[in-house]
């Protein structure tokens, strides 16, 4: 069975890539009492906090949707950049 990663990763890559941007990675992971879905992404004109935002507003739902995660999580866009 694949990981939550790989269907998450699945799942929101042509949404992501329809809005003009590449999925670079998904990391699943509990720190502390929390657990945190980050989704990094990229494009050649580089990311800002608007393009953050568009896509954690269009892969929201679908991933509330899919339910591929029982706990309550925290879901981060990133960059892959510093």
């Amino acid at each position: 069975m694949a990981s939550i990663e790989e269907r998450v990763e699945t799942l929101i890559k042509p949404t992501i890539e329809k809005l003009g941007y590449e999925l670079y990675d998904v990391e699943y992971s509990k720190e502390g009492k929390n657990y945190f879905l980050r989704v990094f992404i990229d494009n050649l004109k580089g990311i800002d906090l608007n393009d953050c935002e568009k896509v954690n507003n269009a892969i929201n739902d679908i991933l509330d949707e899919a339910d591929y995660i029982k706990e309550q999580y925290f879901l981060e866009i990133s960059s892959t950049r510093n």
